[in-house]
């Protein structure tokens, strides 16, 4: 058995746990043994995107973990930061035009 960490980010609230899986468990194994689409029904952990230490794993369900691996899983975006990013640019240019 190994152990691995499992972080989920809500808007209210972050939980990180513990999970001991058996060698050779994928990511979406230990995911589902984490327990917490139990504490958050709105999480599906049989298709939520996640990652290992920040870097996104396309198969989670044929990946397997590594002792000490900490899974990631990732809520989708709100706003698209590009976006947000040129929202920002505009209001900024607007609002120095209006000082000059």
């Amino acid at each position: 058995m190994i152990k691995v960490e499992v972080v989920y980010a809500a808007v209210d609230r972050q939980v990180l746990l513990t999970v001991t899986v058996p060698v050779g468990a994928t990511v979406r194994d230990a995911l589902l043994r984490s327990g917490l689409n139990s504490e958050f029904p709105e999480l599906d952990l049989t298709s939520c995107p996640v990652g290992i230490f920040g870097k996104v794993i396309a198969e989670p369900a044929n990946r397997p973990v590594q002792a000490g691996d900490r899974l990631e899983i990732y809520r989708p975006l709100l706003a698209d930061p590009k976006e947000v990013r040129r929202l920002r640019a505009a209001k900024a240019a607007e609002a120095k035009a209006r000082n000059q």
